[in-house]
């Protein structure tokens, strides 16, 4: 099941490393808890909650620069998605922000490669991925 819970505390051990001690949650004492998200205000609805670190959202646009030759070989009717998605910045969001790196993505069939530097996206590649 997916549930909402409050983080009590956290307790680091040398046995088992970090233990998370949460409330609101109706398991069994010892129940195991495997994937732990953080809190979104823009998605989850609990008024005196903080969200840490996942609070912070991009609401910003990049550039994008995507050569001719390679924008030929995605479809027409494909092109306007792909061009907002990359717009959207597609990096995972814990990357720093400017790390210089190439990331790639695949989309309709094709891996298309990038990298961004001042707030704009470089199409590098475009590669056609196996059926």
């Amino acid at each position: 099941g997916l549930s909402s819970v409050r983080l009590d505390a956290i307790e680091f051990t040398k046995e088992w490393g970090p233990l998370l001690q949460v409330s609101g949650v109706d398991i069994l004492d010892g129940t195991p808890i495997y994937d732990i998200k953080p809190y979104l205000p823009y998605a989850d609805s609990h008024p005196d909650a903080t969200s840490g670190f996942a609070g912070q959202i991009g609401d910003y646009r990049l550039t994008v620069q995507f050569p001719p030759h390679l924008l030929q070989m995605i479809p027409d009717e494909k092109r306007p998605t792909l061009l907002q998605i990359l717009s959207e910045d597609p990096r995972p969001g814990y990357h720093q922000q400017g790390a210089e790196k190439t990331y790639g993505m695949s989309f309709a069939g094709y891996d298309i490669r990038f990298y961004i530097e001042n707030r704009t996206l470089y199409v590098t590649e475009v590669v056609i991925l196996p059926q």
